[in-house]
């Protein structure tokens, strides 16, 4: 599943064929704000972003609604199909500073109120536990998950979970995964593999070349003008 930046992005994937689009607080702080994904954004901003994608195209959306407490209630009336919801507490997120996680049995309360607050069955909610990716601590984040599962989720996302992790927490949790796209690109067993920067990574590599080759070539134009007028080009009559 491609991650969008925006609208338009989400209707291109949609056109390609896609069966869902996903959008993320990190292109959604980089494409709409300008901003790092270290947790800047509030709950309203991650919703108003995720609703203008629902409203440009026809397939499911997924949003990421980071850990937010009162995120039911607000991507189900934006449309969304499901959110994931993480047991980071966000603070010092992607930054080198310390990373901390809610305690195991507070996160799996709060997807149990989550779970509790959804009004379309179809609405599926994912919990996510970043545990292996802060503190490279499989067992951990297999054990937050259980919980997670037990209180209600309807499927678990692993953050950084490669191939070996994929199988393990597939082994001993009976509930489908979601998984970022990992460097082996190796997911078999995976329910949904989510290329959360895709969108965000192609466009703006391709608009940093436009834009370089741009300036070159009218840099290059400056130069051919300035050196036709140093040899006798009479600037006066211009």
């Amino acid at each position: 599943m491609p991650g969008a930046t925006d609208a338009l992005s989400a209707r291109l994937i949609e056109a390609h064929g896609y069966e869902a689009v996903y959008i993320g607080s990190y292109a959604t702080a980089a494409s709409r704000y300008g901003k790092p994904d270290t947790g800047l954004l509030s709950l309203e901003q991650l919703v108003a972003h995720a609703k203008s994608i629902v409203d440009a195209v026809r397939i499911p959306v997924i949003a990421d609604a980071e850990a937010f407490d009162d995120a039911v209630p607000a991507f189900e009336s934006a449309g969304v199909a499901a959110i994931h919801i993480e047991d980071h507490t966000g603070a010092g997120k992607h930054t080198d500073q310390p990373q901390t996680l809610y305690p195991a049995e507070l996160a799996a309360e709060r997807i149990r109120a989550a779970v509790a607050a959804r009004t379309n069955p179809d609405f599926l909610i994912v919990a996510r536990s970043d545990a292996f990716w802060v503190h490279r601590d499989l067992d951990d984040c297999i054990a937050r998950l259980q919980r997670y599962a037990a209180a209600g989720a309807d499927m678990v996302f692993p953050t950084l979970a490669g191939p070996r992790e994929l199988a393990e927490v597939r082994r001993r949790i009976g509930k489908p995964v979601m998984i970022v796209n990992n460097a082996e690109d190796q997911h078999e067993g995976a329910a949904i593999v989510l290329y959360y920067a895709f969108s965000v990574a192609h466009h703006f590599a391709a608009l940093e070349r436009a834009l370089s080759a741009r300036k070159l070539a009218a840099d290059t134009t400056a130069l051919e003008h300035f050196l036709i007028r140093g040899q006798g080009h009479d600037s006066s009559n211009d």
